[in-house]
């Protein structure tokens, strides 16, 4: 007669199948997209950096400015490859890791290969006609060059999603558990700083775009070194009369205030000239009116040392923001 728990499973053999299932699973995506990652990077490999090497279209500083270090990381697929075709997957993976230095330099050096290409294609007919006949080859599957030079950071975030999901379903008696459990770090280790390197290139972007709008002797050096929140524009609220609109910039440290120049000014039209500083490290903020979220708008009151603002927008959702970043900048420089 059969035992009424003879077909029920141990919690924990059914908590080992699932792991084993997710491992199975995770494994055999790292095995098929790392296949497709190094077929793009083979690509680009060949029929750019290497035929552009040969033809000389490119001189050596604008193809390392471009490419970065494109054939090194391909080099180190190549190395993966074999190992995780094999399932050798912490061999594989623990190998690997020594290359990841490659990604931050790749990431250190991606604006510097976007504004080389759209320099290139801008000033280089040869290079123009390049690359518009490379793309049009059927490998590349109507890709362009600028939608496969972002893959290596792209790869990155996959490492660290597969590779933190391998090691989580590797049991602790495995034996690649300790080389799958180092890589997932290591992995997650590079690409937080890659994204923070975005962060920083995103930033410094802002800062240039910013201080290109800011005309006159005060403005000069105003965004450096500083950490861009958001703009726009904000009625002030004078003691007496009507509000005026002015265009706000907001730092982590700062909150500027400006004033556009006149339309028909022959040299400055279209920027705005700095009006007030004030130190996000002195303010009080308060909400006056528009926690509702009524269609009505709202007041902010802003205190500093010497001076009050009174900032009113009439659309709610734009004056939330608003009171979300300053209360960021605010809380910044309390830390």
């Amino acid at each position: 007669m059969e035992s009424p728990d003879s077909g029920a499973r141990c919690p924990l053999q059914e908590q080992r199948a699932r792991w084993e299932r997710k491992r199975a699973c995770t494994a055999r995506e790292l095995l098929e997209t790392e296949r497709r990652y190094q077929e793009q990077l083979g690509l680009v490999a060949t029929y750019f950096l290497g035929i552009l090497r040969a033809k000389g279209t490119l001189r050596l500083p604008e193809r390392q400015a471009l490419f970065g270090p494109w054939e090194l990381i391909y080099g180190a697929s190549q190395d993966l490859l074999p190992y995780l075709e094999g399932g050798h997957w912490g061999q594989g993976l623990e190998g690997f890791c020594p290359h990841l230095e490659l990604y931050t330099q790749y990431a250190a050096n991606a604006e510097s290969s976007w504004t080389t290409l759209q320099e290139q294609l801008k000033k280089n007919k040869r290079f123009r006609r390049f690359v518009q006949l490379q793309e049009g080859r059927p490998e590349f599957g109507g890709l362009q060059l600028q939608d496969l030079l972002p893959l290596p950071l792209q790869r990155l975030q996959q490492y660290e999603n597969l590779v933190v999901a391998l090691a989580e379903n590797t049991g602790p008696n495995s034996p690649d558990h300790q080389q799958l459990t180092r890589a997932a770090r290591l992995i997650s280790e590079t690409a937080q700083r890659v994204h923070t390197i975005g962060q920083r290139q995103k930033n410094d972007q802002h800062l240039r775009r910013v201080q290109a709008l800011l005309s006159g002797r005060q403005a000069k050096g105003l965004t450096t070194g500083r950490w861009f929140l958001r703009q726009g524009w904000l009625l002030v609220v004078p003691p007496r009369g009507e509000p005026r609109p002015r265009m706000f910039f907001l730092f982590t440290d700062v909150l500027l205030m400006a004033k556009p120049r006149p339309p028909l000014h022959l040299l400055q039209s279209g920027s705005f000239a700095c009006r007030a500083l004030y130190p996000m490290a002195q303010c009080q903020l308060h909400r006056v009116f528009g926690h509702s979220g009524g269609p009505c708008g709202g007041l902010l009151s802003l205190s500093f040392p010497r001076e009050k603002l009174l900032l009113m927008s009439t659309d709610q959702e734009e004056l939330s923001r608003w009171y979300h970043s300053l209360t960021l900048a605010i809380s910044s420089q309390k830390n």
